[in-house]
């Protein structure tokens, strides 16, 4: 299972249906269930499926329903060289957070027990 490493209040964007892509400077391949790391704490605090990963024009960011819901100005640049938004579906916020052991060097994915 991997897990993905997610800062406030981005995560609880994302559980909350809010958020439906996650922005990212690098390309992945992995599709499915995720677990989602709250930055800095070592809890999981649900998952996610990434149903698909596109890469983001200047004008696709800038029509983004969540950056204009938080009444974000049109940006003359992408936030990364080349920004990769990961498609997500079907979050899940567990009743209870779930301790993980955050491994040194995990910036942003963390490989968990497939049983996590």
């Amino acid at each position: 299972m991997h897990g993905l490493v997610i800062k406030s209040p981005y995560i609880d964007d994302i559980l909350s249906g809010k958020k439906k892509l996650e922005l990212r400077g690098q390309n992945t391949h992995i599709r499915g269930t995720i677990v989602l790391l709250k930055s800095g704490s070592g809890l999981a605090l649900g998952t996610v499926d990434i149903v698909d990963v596109k890469k983001l024009s200047l004008d696709e960011y800038n029509e983004w329903t969540y950056r204009k819901d938080n009444g974000k100005l049109p940006a003359d640049k992408l936030p990364y060289k080349i920004t990769y938004a990961y498609v997500l579906k079907n979050p899940n916020k567990y009743d209870v957070p779930k301790k993980y052991k955050h491994p040194m060097g995990a910036i942003t994915w963390v490989k968990l027990p497939e049983n996590f």
